[in-house]
This record gives C-alpha cells, sequence and structure tokens, in this order.
C-alpha cells in the first residue's frame, strides 16, 4: 500500500489505491522512474524505490467522518439499467464508505478492511485512510493516450511528464478514435445523453435517454471534450476496473485523476494524441 500511495503523492498514478501489486501499480512505477530520469527497466529497484521512499510521510492518516459526510445524499439500491437510471435525481455514492474511498483514492475493499470496525455511519467516527497528497498544478500541454499500454501520459509545455494514469480505451466493438486532436472543454459532474444509433446499445434501452449528473453515472464526475464529437476522457463508476474492462471507445480513468486532468487542461490549446 506504501508504494501505491508514494507513486499517487509523485503524480504517477496506480488507479485504486488497494494495497495489492499488479498491472497498474507496474506502469505507475515505470511512469515514475521516467518521470524522475532514471534506468527505464520498468522495476521497482533499489535506485527507484530510494527516490519514492525519499518521501518519508506515512501512507495513512486518520480522518472523522463529518455530519455531510454521513448526510449523503446516497443511493444505496444504485440500478445498473440506463431506463432505471434516468429517473433518478442523481447518480450519487451509494454510502459514505463508496464516497470517502474515491475521496482518498482507495479501493473500497480496503477502507473497509482498515476499518473493520466502522460503520460509515455515525458522524464524529475516526477511521484511517490513504494519504495520497496534493493534485498536480502545472498545466498540460500535450497528452498521448497510448492503447497498447492502456495508459495516459500528460505533459508540460517543456516536456516535461506532469502525470500519468492508467486508463480503459475503447474495445474491439467500439474503438478509441485515432490520430490527433484537441480539448474543447471540461465539465464536472455532466449529465449522459444515451443514443443507442450513436453509440451502443445498453440492454434492451434502444430509445435516447438522459442520465442524472453524478459519480456513478457512465462518464462519472467529470467530462474532458475532444475536438472528435462523441468521444472524451472522463471519469467511471468502478475505478477499480480501470484497464481491466473496456470501454465504449473513449478514455476512461478514475473520477479523481479525470478530475485533476480537467483542471490541468487548456481548452483549445491542449493537443491529444492517440497511440498504440
Amino acid at each position: 500500500m506504501r508504494v501505491q500511495v508514494l507513486l499517487d503523492r509523485a503524480h504517477a498514478s496506480p488507479g485504486v489505491i488497494d494495497g495489492r501489486s499488479g498491472g497498474n501499480t507496474d506502469k505507475a512505477v515505470r511512469a515514475y522512474g521516467e518521470m524522475q530520469g532514471l534506468k527505464e527497466d520498468g522495476a521497482l529497484n533499489e535506485e527507484v524505490w530510494a527516490k519514492l521512499s525519499a518521501d518519508a510521510g506515512p501512507a495513512v492518516k486518520t480522518y472523522q467522518l463529518t455530519k455531510e459526510d454521513v448526510a449523503g445524499p446516497y443511493v444505496p439500491d444504485l440500478p445498473s439499467d440506463y431506463a432505471e437510471m434516468a429517473k433518478l435525481d442523481r447518480l450519487a455514492y451509494r454510502d459514505a464508505a463508496e464516497m470517502l474511498a474515491e475521496r482518498f483514492h482507495m479501493d473500497e475493499a480496503l477502507i473497509r478492511s482498515l476499518n473493520p470496525e466502522a460503520d460509515f455511519k455515525t458522524e464524529g467516527q475516526t477511521i484511517l485512510v490513504a494519504d495520497p497528497g496534493a493534485d498536480p498544478e502545472t498545466k498540460v500541454d500535450r497528452i498521448v493516450v497510448d492503447k497498447s499500454k492502456g495508459e495516459l501520459i500528460a505533459y508540460a509545455e517543456d516536456g516535461r511528464i506532469v502525470l500519468m494514469d492508467p486508463a480503459t480505451i475503447g474495445s474491439e466493438d467500439t474503438p478509441s478514435p485515432s490520430g490527433t486532436m484537441k480539448v474543447k472543454g471540461s465539465a464536472r459532474e455532466p449529465i449522459y445523453e444515451y443514443d443507442p444509433k450513436k453509440n451502443f446499445q445498453q440492454g434492451k434501452n434502444r430509445k435516447k435517454l438522459t442520465l442524472p449528473p453524478g459519480p456513478n453515472g457512465p462518464v462519472g464526475s467529470v467530462w474532458i471534450d475532444l475536438s472528435k464529437p462523441t468521444y472524451g476522457i472522463h471519469g467511471t463508476p468502478e475505478p477499480s476496473q480501470i484497464d481491466k474492462t473496456a470501454s465504449h471507445g473513449c478514455v476512461r480513468l478514475t473520477n479523481w485523476d479525470a478530475e485533476a486532468l480537467s483542471r490541468l487542461v487548456k481548452p483549445l490549446e491542449t493537443v491529444v494524441e492517440f497511440k498504440g
């Protein structure tokens, strides 16, 4: 878990912090080595660990649940069918545990295992959470989406890597675009317009639907619009599945990674290149 937290602090995102090794953590280690100008063998060797662990801060901290944390509002029985989703006012978190897991970049199973006695329903309750640190602040000039590696790398104007995020990028049925385009803008809490004739069919839903905003919507908590119609970079309702399941042609990140990126892109200036 400590390795994942330190990588997250260094803006080489492992996706969800879950305390387990895996492909997304391996990608983050490789990206961190590149960001630091170290030997690019992708391994968590002594040189990489010495640099990474120079941050001696603890990987976890205590957090006290607030009145707002407990109140929500939440949607415990969130439907998966789009027609049922469209009837709701908001596609909110299911409960405080899910909300807090995302706030601290964690897998929900990990936050629960760290706090086996917590009910996440009591104001003033103290829990243990990951301490991922602050988001990057450097503006992004160029983004490279590597379909073969399942990752997104954002660069500053001087060529330095600002951040690396694991990403779900298209599928065989709905591949992501190729070539170069630009960021048009971004929207927090986007409404999702479902149109089976333009994109894909979900279940038996053959009619257009408007789904309300919320972190558990199909595109998560943020949408970064690209200059090619219908394509974007966005969040997800299932952060643990990043680069493990397919997307419908777009670039899917964890909600927190997408939110951080949305604050760094420059509308009509930031270039997005798809490769691989």
